[in-house]
């Protein structure tokens, strides 16, 4: 090749320590580009406008600097030989007692674990099989333990309630009658609080941690509570609704003894507060809502009560103010139903709020008495004013009607204006006092203000009732 020197020639006789004509800084710059670096050698020994190019002598350059290098690397080997296999040998050596030093360290350190793996890691495993296992049979007791509960407020939820229908008792052929009265009142409130207790476990059903945790996963769980406490439940809710309802201390014929008024009085007190322990409470509300929370059941019921002796006392007279010779007999009673919510405010304002066990002790009525939510939900100031004057805002238009349709009874009601104004002064003020065993057991507790202040109050309800008849007779 043209160029070319015999790499046994000059370089091989040069002393390697010579400085080299490659430029081997050109080619270590680690922006060195093949392509560029062949471009300057050809450009160097062509003209840019010569066809062809001429490329054997760039080639033989590159050649010959191969070569050169090629030459000098072997010069530096052979020299050095012996130097580097020494090297070696040194490093070879000491990489071998490394290793000799290095395995008896590691086997050492087998040995050191294998022991740590038999006395800690296999103990471990057993320890934590053994923690799992008494974990599950914990939690097994626990729920065993809650179903337990559950079963026995079951039982005994079902002999409370045979308590209070009196079917434990009873013969099998006892009429409803007979049931009623063996009926014992008191075990609402037992029974409200076992179905309580009851609540409070299937509510934490879902809670982690929670004392009746798991319990919705039970078949006799739900079979308790699907067969038992539902029904037994809304029992008790009937029961004590139609105790509310079945309230009077009176009628239009006379007023009950003292030993019955008591006896109604006991069954109003326990059906008033089964219906507020029976209230569901949302979830959140035993914290900051407790303070939102009010006895829904008992409000209703009671609502119905009152509403239920308005349209009576309402479409009574009516009628009687239609037919005049029955006004007597309906303004009795009316009076009599009167004088029954009278009696019913008195109780209720007798009966200080139980503790509700789920409210955790921030209960929106504590200290206070049962009357206070009802006038509260009414908005109203006595439940004998409220009676009064709803009665006074639907009679008005009755009146009305009947003016309006003309004939006997209109003339007969516009003649007698005088004396039924008179008759429903005397029923006003009549219904408005507590029937005599009530207030005799209430005898003393009220002050001559009181009463004064109450007679008062009266004449403001008598005008009203009295207004909404005789003002809309006409002239």
């Amino acid at each position: 090749m043209s160029g070319a020197r015999d790499p046994a020639g000059p370089a091989a006789a040069r002393d390697p320590d010579e400085p080299s004509y490659i430029d081997y800084e050109a080619f270590l710059d680690p922006s060195f580009k093949p392509a560029s670096f062949a471009n300057t050698l050809v450009l160097a020994t062509n003209n840019p406008t010569d066809t062809p190019l001429d490329l054997s002598t760039p080639l033989s350059r590159v050649l010959f600097d191969i070569q050169e290098i090629d030459s000098h690397i072997d010069l530096l080997t052979t020299r050095s030989a012996l130097p580097l296999l020494e090297h070696t040998q040194t490093q070879t050596e000491a990489s071998t007692r490394i290793v000799s030093q290095v395995e008896a360290q590691i086997t050492a350190l087998n040995e050191s674990y294998a022991q740590l793996e038999k006395e800690v890691t296999q103990k471990h495993a057993e320890a934590d099989e053994v923690r799992r296992v008494a974990a599950r049979l914990w939690d097994t007791l626990r729920l065993a333990r809650a179903v337990g509960r559950c079963l026995q407020l079951g039982r005994q939820l079902e002999a409370q309630h045979a308590e209070l229908t009196g079917s434990a008792s009873a013969a099998p052929t006892a009429s409803a009658a007979a049931l009623r009265a063996r009926e014992d009142h008191r075990a609402l409130v037992r029974c409200a609080h076992t179905l309580l207790q009851l609540r409070e476990l299937f509510t934490s059903a879902g809670v982690p941690g929670g004392e009746g945790y798991g319990l919705d996963r039970v078949a006799v769980v739900r079979t308790l509570r699907e067969g038992v406490v539902a029904p037994v439940e809304r029992s008790v809710r009937e029961t004590a609704e139609r105790m509310v309802r079945e309230f009077s201390v009176g009628s239009a014929s006379g007023s009950a003894t003292f030993a019955q008024s008591e006896e109604v009085k006991g069954r109003t007190v326990s059906a008033v507060t089964a219906l507020y322990l029976l209230t569901p409470v949302p979830a959140g509300t035993a914290g900051k809502g407790a303070e939102k929370w009010m006895p829904t059941l008992m409000l209703q019921a009671l609502d119905v009560y009152l509403r239920s002796a308005l349209q009576s006392s309402i479409a009574g007279l009516s009628r009687a103010l239609a037919t005049l010779p029955s006004l007597e007999r309906t303004l009795a009673e009316v009076s009599a139903r009167c004088q029954n919510v009278v009696a019913l405010e008195a109780v209720l304002e007798g009966i200080k709020a139980p503790q509700h066990p789920l409210l955790q002790g921030k209960q929106p009525l504590a200290g206070g008495s049962m009357l206070q939510p009802l006038l509260a939900y009414l908005e109203t100031g006595s439940l004998a004013s409220y009676f009064w004057r709803t009665m006074a805002s639907n009679m008005a238009p009755r009146v009305q009607e009947i003016i309006a349709k003309g004939g006997v009874s209109a003339r007969t009601l516009k003649t007698n204006r005088q004396s039924v104004g008179e008759a429903i002064k005397e029923c006003v003020a009549r219904g408005s006092q507590l029937p005599s065993t009530v207030a005799a057991a209430a005898k003393g507790k009220s002050s001559a203000g009181e009463t004064d202040k109450n007679a008062k109050h009266w004449e403001m309800e008598v005008a009203v009732m009295v207004g909404s008849i005789v003002n809309n007779l006409g002239r």
